[in-house]
């Protein structure tokens, strides 16, 4: 295995007031799968960049397309991008979103060679 294939991943899914339980039922989902690394909690609103409520799961790249597909499935929006030293970089111009995308506070984003993600990558510690 190759450093590529363990390279660090996010996903946040997003969901709406009236989509909780299909997240609900996504979160617990991921949190059963042994690829995911960590399964964050499901927010309550707005938090850092993300302006809706989201859950967000950690997973290595070799791993990302099952994530998309198992993503796309429950029919939620998600952004996927992996984890470099540029927290800007990874939220908008590395990014992919499956469904319709969301406008990011990035104001609220690591500078270019600090991304604190990197540290917490895995651990369930935030």
């Amino acid at each position: 295995m190759t450093f590529a294939e363990e390279a660090p991943y996010h996903a946040h899914v997003y969901f709406s007031p009236d989509e909780r339980s299909a997240a609900d039922r996504l979160r617990t989902r991921f949190a059963e799968d042994p690829r995911v690394l960590f399964t964050g909690k499901m927010t309550e609103g707005p938090l850092g960049p993300h302006p809706i409520p989201q859950f967000e799961i950690h997973f290595q790249k070799r791993h990302v397309e099952p994530v998309r597909a198992i993503i796309q499935e429950s029919g939620l929006r998600a952004l996927v991008h992996p984890l470099t030293d540029d927290d800007l970089a990874d939220h908008t111009d590395l990014a992919d979103w499956i469904g319709q995308p969301l406008e990011l506070d990035i104001s609220t984003l690591d500078p270019p060679g600090v991304n604190q993600g990197i540290e917490r990558f895995g651990k369930s510690d935030f």
